[in-house]
């Protein structure tokens, strides 16, 4: 045993640049649906590879600790694996986020506790960005997954009081840091980890539903970055590539969701749609008309169709309805129908919700488009059908100079001959605005649970001997 762990010990840099290379292919595989489960498989690998070779170069570790942590760690993650529905994957994604910036903090705390060990000026100030980049992505994090989960404690904050008591707080947050990096004053390191953790309540709290797209992109940059921090205090080089690899492909991540909104980063974070967006647009409130149909009408549209895109958004994760979409997709490709899928880069809660959906009930891969793909094919296109989703496609944001999201990208459904949208209600989306589309002459309104009303176009479809 002791020959294994010299031998480790001896070419830990080797193994840690094996882990490296693995850790970019696994941001090269994870870039398309097509490669990324290999792209995980590396993964796995890599960090198998970074766990057993900081394990044999730990100093006097105390076994039966991390052990019992370690699977412990794995029986839950492995059972929320096997459990979790694909309606709550966001705010699992935000809730694995907080668990990094918990870990950071901890880690901080237990460096800074050590009394045998002097911090210098440099070791102080990995010591307070990791402590507070952490401590922040924890209760930013659970914020999120609260907002998510539609917990009621994760109320969204309004006011004029908000941005100076963000702005106090952050004062503080960097004077107390100050006061430790100058003084090596451990009252003044635990002030400013409690005076982060509010901020980063403070924070995202304000930020509207609209946004939590980008905002659990930017929280994962977050997480790498904290884990980088926490890297630098235990020199560790493995953790340090790692958490650079996750800060920065969040940021791009964070960075290409905004342009698909048409925002800055600094507007969806310090601006943001708010809750005020239902009052927005210049909507009068007056009754407006709609045309409703069933589920058989539907069927019969598409089965006589030449082309159909099918727009999928929160509404289909939230029916569950991937797998009857699948099934009413290949129904269609049997009579002949050209179909494919118009994905829009903030449908759903979490970056990538909606083709991880259609990867999961195995839908081609080639018949999923982006926006820039798919917008000048509508033109062209039979028919639409917009399976609950709102914002994406939401004329406003082109023709409504008084719509918050004026500006913003959207799919141009309007531009199909016929509409179809499926939802619940006539309620706003997510983002608390209401849509033009629903009230055109060519639009089809279809009420009902998603994967229901999918079902019974299939059905309807089957049944007319198509």
């Amino acid at each position: 045993m002791s020959d294994l762990s010299n031998m480790i010990a001896a070419n830990a840099d080797w193994f840690y640049l094996i882990g490296a290379i693995l850790f970019v292919l696994t941001l090269r595989g994870l870039s398309s649906p097509k490669t990324a489960i290999r792209g995980n498989r590396f993964g796995m690998v890599a960090m198998a590879i970074a766990v057993v070779t900081t394990f044999f170069l730990a100093e006097g570790p105390v076994l039966w600790l991390i052990i019992g942590a370690m699977v412990l760690g794995a029986i839950v993650g492995m059972w929320k694996a096997k459990t979790v529905a694909m309606t709550q994957m966001p705010e699992t994604v935000a809730l694995m986020h907080s668990f990094v910036g918990l870990a950071a903090v901890a880690i901080a705390l237990a460096t800074v506790l050590h009394t045998e060990q002097q911090h210098g000026a440099v070791a102080r100030v990995e010591l307070f960005i990791g402590c507070f980049i952490g401590a922040i992505t924890f209760s930013a994090s659970v914020f999120a997954f609260g907002k998510l989960a539609a917990k009621s404690w994760a109320k969204t904050l309004v006011g004029g009081w908000v941005k100076p008591v963000q702005a106090l707080l952050f004062i503080a947050m960097i004077a107390f840091g100050g006061v430790y990096f100058v003084t090596d004053s451990l009252p003044a390191f635990y002030a400013m980890a409690v005076i982060a953790v509010i901020f980063g309540w403070m924070w995202i709290a304000p930020i509207g539903g609209g946004d939590m797209p980008v905002v659990v992109s930017l929280l994962n940059s977050f997480s790498g970055w904290a884990a980088a921090g926490i890297g630098f205090t235990l020199g560790n080089s493995m953790l340090i590539i790692a958490g650079s690899l996750v800060g920065s492909s969040g940021a791009i991540l964070s960075y290409i969701m905004c342009k698909a909104m048409n925002r800055s980063l600094l507007n969806v974070l310090f601006g943001g749609m708010g809750t005020s967006a239902v009052a927005a647009g210049g909507d009068d409130g007056a009754p407006k008309n709609y045309k409703a149909g069933s589920a058989e009408d539907a069927g019969f549209l598409m089965a006589n169709a030449s082309s159909v895109v099918i727009v999928p958004g929160y509404g289909m994760a939230q029916g569950r309805a991937q797998n009857a979409v699948k099934e009413l997709y290949e129904l269609l490709k049997e009579e002949g129908v050209n179909v494919r899928f118009a994905i829009h880069p903030v449908a759903g809660r979490m970056p990538g919700h909606m083709n991880v959906l259609l990867a999961e009930a195995d839908v081609p891969y080639d018949d999923i488009l982006e926006m820039d793909e798919i917008n000048s094919d509508f033109a062209s296109t039979d028919v639409v059908l917009v399976i609950g989703a709102n914002d994406v496609v939401n004329p406003s944001a082109k023709d409504d100079p008084t719509s918050p999201i004026f500006g913003m990208p959207i799919l141009e459904v309007t531009k199909a001959q016929t509409i179809m949208v499926i939802k619940r209600s006539m309620s706003t989306g997510y983002a608390g605005l209401d849509n033009s589309l629903f009230y055109m002459d060519k639009t089809m309104m279809i009420f009902g649970d998603a994967k229901k009303m999918v079902e019974e176009m299939v059905r309807s479809i089957n049944g007319a001997g198509h």
